[in-house]
């Protein structure tokens, strides 16, 4: 069998949804390996042992970027372990660490990808471009290991019968990286993550000013969602930017997606096209964001959110 490795992050206590998701499909293709970045815990372990990690190499948390210290105990792990594939995701740490490890490891890194292939003759991977319409294969037949960053929401997050994987902690020298962390801070929301929520209310410049994004928020209450944003207001400075979604932002995958005000450029549709059931409103009956809604409502969103906030209420 293959041996994959995997990296996951340790996110508020527990391995990272995205983590989580790089495990299941590694896993599919072999026997599966994690580099774990984080403080870790027996109910982490067990997590990642029902996604189908056999081994954890544990590295824990440090006062400074990960990037330089963790890139060199890979490389030295995966010189020393005959791996494979090794398996990032498409976020700040992994593509920093992935950058420097392929230094390291004298390796392409194939990135952006949405599917991969172990073969005889070396590593598929599928990415898709021009805002999705289109979809490109790649392979790379040199020698392995071979590194890959998968776009979040490639794959599902599935898990397995509980299981216990063997921990083994990696030293990680911190030397090796000049840039120290003073502090962090934790991003303020109110509901669920935007990456994890089933529902999400988004807005776009069609909201008018910032104060219109309140109508947003209401809906998202009331649905018991997480909220969104394009990158015009986001830029506007009407919200943050952990909540834009889009090709520069983040890449969700909702069972709803309530577009409010969204015209639906490129860069916004390549971050929620997959959504299981995308609603849109705009008083532009020639919105791009209408050939990709399952449902439409050419209506301004000042009169047709608060009816719809009425209608909630009143079930």
């Amino acid at each position: 069998m293959p041996r994959v490795l995997v990296f996951v992050q340790e996110v508020d206590g527990a391995p990272s949804s995205l983590g989580l998701e790089l495990l299941t499909k590694g896993s599919s293709i072999g026997d599966a390996e994690v580099v774990y970045l984080g403080a870790g815990s027996n109910a982490a372990w067990s997590i990642l042992g029902a996604h189908g990690a056999q081994v954890v190499h544990h590295a824990g948390a440090a006062d400074v970027l990960p990037g330089a210290p963790l890139a060199e105990a890979i490389a030295a792990l995966a010189s020393a372990g005959g791996h494979d594939l090794i398996l990032f995701g498409q976020a700040y740490d992994d593509r920093d660490i992935a950058g420097r490890l392929a230094v390291r490891l004298d390796r392409t890194v194939l990135a952006n990808a949405v599917d991969i292939a172990l073969g005889e003759d070396g590593v598929h991977t599928r990415h898709e471009i021009l805002g999705g319409s289109k979809v490109a294969s790649a392979k790379f037949t040199g020698p392995a290991p071979y590194i890959v960053l998968i776009r979040p929401k490639s794959f599902p997050a599935m898990a397995g019968e509980p299981a216990q994987p063997e921990v083994i902690p990696l030293s990680i020298n911190q030397g090796t990286s000049p840039a120290m962390v003073l502090e962090s801070h934790v991003e303020e929301r109110a509901g669920p993550k935007l990456e994890e929520a089933a529902v999400i209310v988004s807005g776009g410049r069609g909201l008018g000013s910032a104060a219109g994004y309140e109508l947003v928020e209401a809906l998202a209450r009331r649905l018991g969602g997480a909220t969104g944003a394009t990158r015009a207001i986001v830029d506007a400075g009407w919200v943050p930017y952990a909540m834009q979604v889009g090709q520069t932002g983040k890449t969700v995958k909702p069972d709803i997606y309530i577009a409010c005000g969204i015209s639906g450029a490129m860069q916004h549709l390549v971050g929620m096209k997959d959504a299981k059931t995308i609603i849109a409103i705009n008083k532009d009956p020639d919105a791009p964001i209408f050939s990709l809604a399952d449902l439409g409502i050419v209506g301004d969103v000042h009169k047709v959110l608060p009816k719809l906030l009425e209608a909630l209420g009143n079930r």
